[in-house]
């Protein structure tokens, strides 16, 4: 069952899962054991790695309809992610607004990003349709990396004034981010405020010059699912 269940969710048979809710009410409500030995969520499996199962935002929309709670972590993991936090890790937008359209909450802890929301988990993976979208949505933008990751020039230097200031080591971050979301006016503004252009965050091992426009999940996803696809590189 559990295994039908999976297959249905993640090829997008709506028809097909339609009939399982039929016949088994409650099964939108139910959890399952991963490899690993966590518990997840109908809605965890829709918006599970790489995300943009077809008919995605439908099959959400039904599943809570059916009576998923879109806000339920996972459990007996690492983290508790909740499916908002996996929609936003791999950039998958319109599973993300199915989900807070249907209640997700866009402050709700527990990311594999610092422990945190799914705006940590959507810029500190380079997932920034995700990212934005959660802002338009009301996310908070209380921390000076994100500001400077999407390029909110205004709110970046309502940081930079708040007082106690920022770290020398904080302003270097947001230096490391505004590269990696390819944001140039802040990557400028605060190379100016004394950012190391070399500095390396603790989580990493790449520079800002390496993280610069490189650090984008939708266009990796898309690539390797062009590859599993049998699709060629010109240079090749």
């Amino acid at each position: 069952m559990v295994v039908s269940f999976v297959r249905t969710v993640q090829t997008g048979d709506v028809d097909a899962l339609l009939r399982l809710l039929e016949e088994f009410p409650d099964l939108a409500s139910k959890r399952a054991l991963d490899n690993k030995g966590s518990s997840r969520t109908s809605l965890h499996i829709v918006s599970d790695w790489p995300g943009y199962f077809p008919n995605g935002p439908m099959i959400v929309k039904i599943l809570i309809a059916a009576g998923a709670d879109p806000n339920a972590p996972i459990i007996g993991g690492r983290h508790s992610e909740t499916p908002l936090h996996w929609a936003a890790s791999s950039d998958d937008v319109d599973v993300a607004t199915a989900l807070i359209d249907g209640g997700a909450d866009i402050e709700v802890l527990g990311g594999s990003i610092a422990n945190g929301t799914p705006l940590d988990n959507a810029v500190g993976y380079g997932c920034w349709n995700v990212a934005r979208l959660l802002v338009q949505r009301g996310a908070h933008v209380d921390q000076l990396w994100h500001a400077a990751a999407l390029g909110m020039m205004s709110r970046v230097e309502e940081l930079m004034g708040s007082n106690p200031a920022p770290a020398a080591d904080d302003i270097t971050e947001a230096f490391w981010h505004a590269c990696s979301g390819g944001q140039r006016r802040v990557a400028d503004y605060l190379l100016s405020k004394g950012a190391d252009i070399n500095g390396v965050p603790g989580y990493t091992d790449r520079t800002p010059l390496d993280s610069a426009g490189s650090l984008d999940t939708r266009r990796d996803t898309l690539v390797s699912w062009l590859k599993s696809k049998g699709a060629k590189s010109s240079k090749e």
